[in-house]
């Protein structure tokens, strides 16, 4: 059986969903996985970017970064995403990605890719589980599976034991407060995992 191929998709403005698809990407590379770190589109105009250094920053940081398209989604056998949340929402970014994708939807070409979620907020109670509850939403319609990690390793409880995906609460100054790299590379395991199993299944 080929290795499982997997694509990382996330928005980031201020650095953070970045980092943690550079973590899942590390764990999936362990697991055996071929990897694809892609971010979505910006949609912001640059004349607003432009006046928050933060946000500049991680522009700058990623700009080598490929931007993912309905291609990259084909390609995968599982997806993970990463991304902020807006007012217990996923960014605009991301929902503009995922809306665009009605070709693949139309053709089930998004049927039983197996997809997992991560995500980030300035405090703990943020909006960060109806963050991840609005991105699987849209996967059930995909006919997608859900690989939540659950309680499946203890990493989850250390890292605020988020069931639906691992999630960060990140400070005024843009730092992580939780310590959650073991959380996300235990998510891109297990991600990688159930793909094997649903890969193996459906050859």
């Amino acid at each position: 059986m080929t290795n499982v191929k997997l694509a990382v998709i996330f928005y980031s403005m201020g650095g953070t969903n970045y980092q943690l698809a550079q973590w899942a990407e590390e764990g999936a590379k362990e697991a055996g996985a071929e990897v694809r770190v892609l971010k979505v589109q910006e949609l912001a105009p640059e004349s607003t970017i432009e006046r928050n250094e933060a946000w500049k920053a991680t522009v700058e940081a990623t700009k080598d970064v490929p931007i993912a398209t309905g291609d990259d989604i084909e390609w995968a056998d599982a997806i993970i995403f990463s991304v902020p949340t807006r007012f217990g929402n996923m960014p605009s970014q991301m929902k503009q990605f995922l809306d665009i994708q009605g070709g693949l939807w139309a053709t089930g070409k998004t049927v039983n890719k197996v997809v997992s979620a991560m995500t980030s907020a300035q405090n703990p109670h943020g909006g960060q589980e109806a963050t991840l509850l609005s991105l699987y939403t849209s996967m059930m319609h995909w006919g997608a599976i859900i690989a939540a990690p659950g309680y499946t390793d203890p990493v989850t409880f250390g890292a605020g034991g988020n069931p639906y995906g691992t999630s960060v609460t990140v400070s005024q100054d843009g730092k992580m407060v939780d310590d959650v790299q073991a959380a996300v590379k235990h998510q891109a395991k297990r991600t990688v995992t159930v793909a094997e199993w649903v890969k193996r299944g459906n050859q």
